[in-house]
């Protein structure tokens, strides 16, 4: 497709999406029905704000889930620092959640408008943000040609690439091209994360590191942690986390493998809790007895799995290990953030499909902090060797503890790559007069 190709295409998308606008109501209320939207807060979606415009300058922040808006914390609240307000667009449930969580009042949150050109419109002539930071992979065509219209700068910061999402663009990178030259910035994790989105037009790139790894480590009730803590007693404990359909099934099949030699606890951590019924039906299947974090089940000498079937506990789940399968490894594609684990001391175990998170692991087993298993066999012996070998365990931990530490300093690098648009803004924040609040 040439240049004027790719430029009719976005045209007739942008067009298509004014038309098909009517529509996208009937498809929020059925969200709203499967508890994936706030029912009161749908309006925000067409880009209707529910909250009052601050007095002075204003960058949008938007992350897609749990995952992005975390690794954008950092970056939140060095920006916050200097008195720059920011509005923060989600686009799940639980995100925002997360947002008021860690963020309070800091941060104005809205859900992330349709990319309608009439709902985006209608956010950014409200808004005005004087720049647009966008988290990880999100590309959404009339987004970028309505900021790109109005002149804000719009950058792409924790950017990752991932190897499908480049087989897709490169198919079509007379469109690729339109749309990543857009950009102002892409500040990237990795040295392949820059090239490719250099190979799909990006002009101005830089390699920032991952900002996941600048993050606090994800924290839990020491109340609940301690309960646990007595139920479990002296018995050995391992986690399988952000497991994804049959690794469940795999993960039961490891503790009935080790049951009779370790006595062991299994925790498993779903990336997608509403699964939770269904594996706990396919485990007691299995023969296994299952207590759930949801019900507040005991954890008696007998229970067999603690099917962690909540959002935001990850901290708990891994405070109560201290060896962990990261999934999305085995069954499925691209992996899932080893970081996690590794901060808060835990051996690392993982399938091959790592591939959106190729660096850390690499990393990471570079130092001896991860083992890559090829299937669920592979997956019982590293558990059992690892649970009942103390020295390889703790050598594992600390080189994951290691590790973290060679990978921070993304947060330095990424507010460096900004202040080009972020110190203008800061002094015009400086010289606004200040209210009684902020004397």
């Amino acid at each position: 497709m040439s240049s004027r190709g790719a430029r009719l295409a976005l045209t007739a998308y942008r067009t298509l999406g004014i038309a098909a606008s009517p529509l996208f109501s009937a498809y929020l209320s059925y969200r709203a029905a499967k508890g994936k939207e706030l029912r009161e807060r749908r309006l925000e979606r067409f880009g209707y704000a529910s909250h009052e415009r601050p007095v002075g300058p204003l960058i949008w922040f938007h992350a897609a889930s749990v995952g992005e808006t975390n690794s954008m914390i950092p970056l939140i609240r060095e920006i916050r620092r200097l008195n720059i307000h920011i509005v923060l667009t989600t686009g799940t449930v639980t995100s925002a959640k997360v947002a008021a969580e860690r963020l309070g009042t800091d941060v104005i949150h809205q859900f992330v408008p349709l990319d309608l050109q009439p709902a985006v419109k209608r956010f950014l002539e409200y808004w005005q943000p004087d720049c647009a930071l966008i988290a990880e992979s999100e590309i959404w065509p009339a987004t970028l040609l309505e900021l790109e219209r109005r002149r804000i700068p719009q950058i792409l910061v924790n950017a990752r690439m991932s190897d499908r999402s480049f087989a897709r663009w490169s198919r079509r990178l007379s469109i690729a091209q339109a749309l990543f030259e857009k950009f102002a910035l892409v500040v990237a994790q990795s040295d392949i994360d820059g090239e490719r989105f250099r190979d799909l037009g990006a002009r101005y790139v830089m390699v920032s590191g991952n900002l996941k790894v600048d993050t606090d480590a994800p924290s839990c009730d020491p109340k609940v942690l301690a309960q646990y803590r007595q139920q479990i007693g002296d018995r050995k404990t391992w986690a399988a986390i952000s497991t994804f359909e049959g690794e469940e099934k795999a993960a039961g099949f490891v503790h009935r493998a080790l049951r009779e030699r370790d006595g062991q606890l299994t925790i498993i951590v779903p990336r997608h809790p509403e699964r939770s019924d269904a594996i706990e039906a396919e485990l007691v299947a299995q023969g296994l007895k299952v207590a759930r974090r949801t019900r507040n089940d005991i954890i008696f000498p007998d229970v067999d799995i603690l099917l962690g079937d909540t959002i935001g506990e990850m901290g708990l789940y891994l405070r109560l290990a201290e060896v962990a399968f990261v999934g999305r490894s085995l069954f499925g594609e691209g992996g899932q953030n080893p970081l996690e684990p590794a901060m808060l001391g835990c051996a690392i175990l993982s399938g091959g499909n790592v591939q959106n998170f190729r660096e850390s692991y690499q990393i990471l087993a570079r130092r001896g902090a991860a083992r890559m298993v090829r299937d669920t066999e592979m997956l019982a012996k590293g558990v059992h060797y690892l649970l009942t070998n103390d020295t390889a365990r703790r050598g594992m931990i600390e080189a994951g503890a290691s590790a973290v530490q060679e990978m921070r300093g993304a947060l330095t690098a990424t507010m460096k790559g900004l202040e080009p648009y972020i110190n203008p803004l800061a002094v015009k924040a400086r010289l606004l007069p200040k209210t009684s609040e902020e004397d």
